[in-house]
């Protein structure tokens, strides 16, 4: 094995949260790595399980209440129609941009290698099957197996 100088060599990023705004960063990060040269590999855990969700997928919100980033009282971004609002104006700019949508984005990055895990726990918690999910999916397995998965020097954990 050659000495390891430092560099990244596969990111490991888990992704527990299906916000649209922690969806597109974890899949923008993931897609970097590939188009780096550097390994990717996501596994999908509680809330996130609902960014590989077939008919979840198309569906995510921008968090609105217990954002600070929306830099607006939790009580107006509680108020009705401000997460759809929320939720139009970024997807309204990411078109803008020509962000794909997240199943051709998830296509995108099973063509380019990214290996896509479901958390096995998670999926019993949620009452999913393997046929609920995003069809190119690596497989359901348990967080000792991410582990497992992310071994090796130059692997980075990414926790999302």
């Amino acid at each position: 094995m050659s000495e390891f100088n430092g560099e990244i060599r596969k990111m490991m990023i888990i992704l527990s949260k299906a916000s649209l705004e922690n969806v597109y960063a974890a899949f923008v990060l993931a897609n970097g790595a590939r188009m780096e040269g550097i390994e990717a590999e996501m596994f999908f855990t509680f809330f996130g399980l609902e960014a590989i969700h077939d008919k979840k997928m198309e569906h995510l919100h921008v968090a609105t209440v217990g954002n600070p980033a929306m830099h607006m009282p939790t009580m107006i971004g509680g108020l009705p129609g401000m997460e759809a609002l929320a939720t139009s104006m970024m997807k309204r700019e990411m078109e803008k941009l020509d962000m794909p949508g997240v199943r051709e984005f998830l296509d995108i990055m099973k063509a380019s290698g990214v290996k896509l895990w479901a958390c096995k726990l998670a999926m019993e918690m949620f009452h999913y099957t393997k046929e609920d999910m995003y069809a190119d999916l690596d497989g359901v397995i348990t967080v000792g197996d991410f582990y497992k998965q992310g071994a090796g020097v130059g692997a980075h954990m990414l926790f999302i």
